[in-house]
């Protein structure tokens, strides 16, 4: 297989997943829950399947409070309304109200602050570029006795790009199921970010590993080559770690219930991504860099 050979053609395949995504994020932005905005969320189940004249009969027991009601779902035998933030004094004239549907009653309420939403935002986009800067600082001193023509930085900052590649597919495919579907990123989401980040990150770091040891033992190959032969003798290694996360996932996905669904999609997604972006886009990167370099290089020496 000659992966190195066809990068843009998988530079392009990335292309076509994340505009897409971008556009949806940049157009509507992602769908936050009460953990980013602030808020109250109710949970109130009934005894069948609830509808949207379920969500619609809450709804407007909230809003004869005063209540502005921003969002409602309905899932299995629940439905789950968020407003603005409510005190306890609203909320138990909620639930004797509530008494007015029938076989209804509260499962949770949660209320957060703006302030609290507001620092949890600020802290997550933190998180995400703390470990970035630290990955990069981390692979170019780890890498830093590479042979030429290889250089410790680029691995760094090809393995960064990677992850960043990974993060902005999950990213964008939940600002288009946040407006289609009315899918909402918690604090989980966070979560399932920064565990992303560490696995594409553990994935390249494989490829690359091969690329260092191969750059050492082998000669009269072009960088080239030798990037595309350690690509395919980590290929199965990959691919099989991969595939055994990915199972699991889908098993959690089937059986593991409502409050994680999404989570595990997040998971989902990105593992896959950070599996193809490993492969496909980590590794060529350096190549593309170091051409890039010959070239110049070659057009000053003219």
């Amino acid at each position: 297989m000659d992966i190195i050979g066809k990068k843009y053609f998988y530079f392009l395949i990335s292309l076509i997943v994340i505009i897409p995504g971008l556009i949806s994020l940049f157009l509507f932005g992602l769908n936050l829950s009460i953990d980013f905005t602030g808020g109250t969320l109710i949970t109130v189940s009934v005894p069948k399947q609830a509808t949207q004249k379920d969500a619609n009969s809450v709804s407007s027991l909230l809003e004869k409070e005063g209540l502005k009601v921003s969002s409602t779902q309905t899932s299995n035998n629940l439905v789950m309304v968020r407003t603005e933030t409510m005190d306890q004094k609203q909320d138990s004239k909620f639930v004797s109200d509530l008494f007015s549907v029938k076989g209804a009653k509260q499962e949770e309420f949660q209320s957060i602050g703006p302030t609290i939403g507001a620092e949890t935002t600020t802290n997550a986009a933190a998180a995400v570029a703390l470990a970035s800067i630290f990955i990069v600082l981390y692979i170019t001193w780890s890498f830093r006795k590479i042979p030429k023509p290889a250089s410790s930085l680029r691995f760094g900052i090809c393995a960064v790009i990677a992850l960043i590649h990974d993060v902005l597919v999950v990213v964008g495919l939940f600002a288009i199921f946040g407006h289609f579907f009315g899918v909402e990123v918690d604090s989980l989401f966070v979560t399932a970010l920064l565990t992303i980040i560490g696995f594409s990150v553990h994935d390249t770091i494989v490829v690359f590993d091969r690329i260092r040891e191969n750059l050492k033992r082998v000669s009269g190959l072009s960088f080239e080559q030798v990037v595309n032969e350690s690509i395919l003798q980590t290929l199965d290694r990959s691919l099989n770690t991969s595939l055994t996360v990915v199972l699991v996932l889908f098993a959690l996905l089937l059986f593991g219930g409502d409050s994680i669904r999404w989570f595990v999609v997040a998971l989902l997604i990105g593992v896959i991504s950070g599996t193809y972006s490993s492969i496909f886009n980590a590794s060529p990167l350096l190549v593309l860099w170091q051409e890039l370099s010959e070239k110049i290089k070659r057009d000053k020496n003219k």
